[in-house]
């Protein structure tokens, strides 16, 4: 008990240090080039925070680009699963996908963007959710695949001895033994599907959403703004991944307390 409580009160304080040098070097950066249109200074970024949080718009804009971040997630796990599932049933399967998963990969996300946008008739909002389902699939199903891979060989050859189906060992057996790590992994994912959620914005314009404010506001050059919003959106991924962690923690922290035991 006292080695966890010394460990997470070291975890804190290197948190808190990892802040303060990020804060500390923008501060040089900032009077090293000495110029606001460069690089904003601490003092207008957080003011121009406060009236982005001060405004409805921005809650709106938020608000949709989280929407579609879900729904790309969304797509993006169910694709993966049933991928990751059929390869676990059969080897074919698994051979079959390995190529599909890599040039998915290695496709550039802004000509994806633009060809999509051609393809959508200029959809500014459906543009930017397909690119990032697109992005977080081959992840997952990596994922997924190295959490099956790694499973104790005992309970593969318990049920083997038993006779189970492999549907029903993939479903009842498999997923459930699977599911603490990829719940831990779920928050990373989704907070990596929000950065290229924006990313796809902003080369999309999509003004319903943080992407297209950072667009208007670089356009406007209002770069104390677009530096608020780049923090608001470091802001909502850290939420996401507490989120997760915490969530994982109280489902499974059973399962921790008796592998420690």
């Amino acid at each position: 008990m006292k080695k966890f409580l010394c460990n997470r009160k070291l975890n804190i304080i290197y948190s808190v240090l990892a802040v303060v040098f990020m804060w500390v070097a923008w501060i040089i950066a900032y009077h090293s080039v000495g110029n606001s249109l460069v690089v904003p200074s601490f003092e207008e970024t957080f003011k121009e925070l406060g009236l982005c949080c001060a405004d409805a718009q921005f809650w709106k804009a938020v608000g949709g680009t989280l929407l579609r971040t879900l729904i790309a997630a969304a797509v993006s796990a169910a694709l993966a699963g049933v991928s990751a599932a059929l390869s676990c049933l059969a080897q074919p399967f698994r051979a079959f996908f390995r190529p599909i998963v890599a040039f998915v990969r290695i496709i550039p996300t802004l000509a994806v963007i633009l060809i999509i946008l051609r393809w959508t008739e200029y959809d500014k909002d459906i543009a930017p959710v397909i690119v990032t389902a697109l992005v977080l699939y081959p992840m997952m199903y990596a994922q997924i695949m190295a959490s099956a891979d790694g499973l104790d060989a005992g309970l593969k050859n318990l049920v083997k001895v038993y006779g189970i189906s492999k549907p029903t060992a993939v479903f009842r057996i498999y997923l459930p033994v699977m599911s603490p790590a990829l719940l831990s992994q779920g928050g990373a994912d989704i907070s990596l599907g929000l950065k290229i959620m924006v990313s796809g914005e902003v080369l999309a314009f999509t003004l319903n959403g943080i992407g297209g404010q950072m667009q208007f506001a670089g356009i406007s050059s209002m770069y104390a703004r677009l530096a608020a919003l780049t923090l608001a959106v470091v802001a909502i991924g850290i939420v996401i991944e507490a989120v997760f962690l915490l969530l994982e923690r109280f489902t499974f922290g059973w399962n921790r307390g008796e592998s420690a035991s």
